[in-house]
């Protein structure tokens, strides 16, 4: 092992005044600017932000509830108290089970809207949830959650100190750290979501491309975490992965086929109006 990211971990954040909860600072910047993205991006496509803002409160609200049961029920033994089970500032969402719930919530709005609509919005709104879940990971990463074995892989962290969610490692040891390397993977994601929106796509292009690469993505990240309990050998994450990229599949290759035409009618010219054609002399 040549090197090692030094790690130690950083719940809060002091400001001398203030003592400010790393993992929730990171969670609430994460809600905000995604949900800005998703906003801004669906005044292109006629829906008003303030909708927008509404619905993604309302998502974020049952996601995070969805959230912190999954974890509880997958980390009894962290419970100790009443308070343990509702105290999200200090860590503890599990994707899945908020990512389950705003997709309940939300299925009626989006079938409210007409089909190019709504999938315009679906992917705006997951360039939106890449951008937060990546604010997210350092969340995680803050507090020490998500933690992997021992490894000489050279992103590997080694753990001097701090309190963790999850273990803790023993001092000096360099191991894996899934919520680095799931902030670098959403990271390099959020750009190719960006750049393939710049490209005006087929509505359902983005929402397509993020289920199939946070689905295998996340798979792979979760094989090299040591503490999340299983159900028949994987992860609820790895279950509802293996969900998401048969979903991603069929977005792609079924459903943006068939709206093809969608964006040809975005990008073609508005026609001249009669009055405006200039007259023959």
């Amino acid at each position: 092992m040549l090197a090692a990211i030094p790690y130690t971990t950083f719940p809060e954040i002091d400001l001398g005044f203030v003592q400010i909860r790393t993992f929730g600072l990171m969670v609430a910047l994460g809600v905000m600017i995604g949900a800005v993205i998703a906003s801004r991006l669906g005044e292109r496509w006629g829906i008003p932000s303030d909708d927008t803002i509404s619905l993604a409160t309302r998502l974020v609200i049952v996601g995070v509830i969805g959230s912190r049961i999954t974890w509880v029920l997958t980390h009894l033994d962290q419970i100790d108290s009443p308070i343990d089970v509702i105290a999200v500032w200090e860590g503890g969402l599990q994707f899945s089970g908020g990512f389950i719930a705003a997709v309940l919530v939300g299925m009626p709005t989006f079938r409210k809207w007409s089909r190019p609509t709504r999938w315009r919005m679906l992917d705006s709104f997951a360039l939106g949830l890449t951008v937060g879940l990546a604010f997210g990971r350092v969340g995680c990463y803050s507090v020490g959650e998500h933690l992997g074995g021992p490894t000489s892989f050279f992103l590997g962290t080694r753990y001097d100190g701090g309190s963790t969610r999850e273990g803790p490692p023993m001092i000096g040891e360099v191991i894996h750290h899934t919520a680095l390397y799931e902030g670098l993977h959403l990271l390099v994601l959020a750009a190719l979501l960006w750049w393939v929106l710049r490209q005006r796509p087929v509505p359902g292009s983005l929402i397509g491309i993020f289920c199939v690469w946070y689905g295998v993505g996340r798979f792979g990240t979760d094989l090299l975490r040591i503490y999340d309990d299983t159900v028949l050998g994987l992860t609820g994450a790895q279950w509802m992965s293996a969900a998401l990229v048969p979903a991603g599949l069929w977005i792609l290759f079924k459903v943006r086929p068939t709206l093809a035409g969608v964006r040809d009618e975005l990008d073609a010219p508005a026609p001249v109006a009669e009055a405006d054609a200039p007259s023959s002399t």
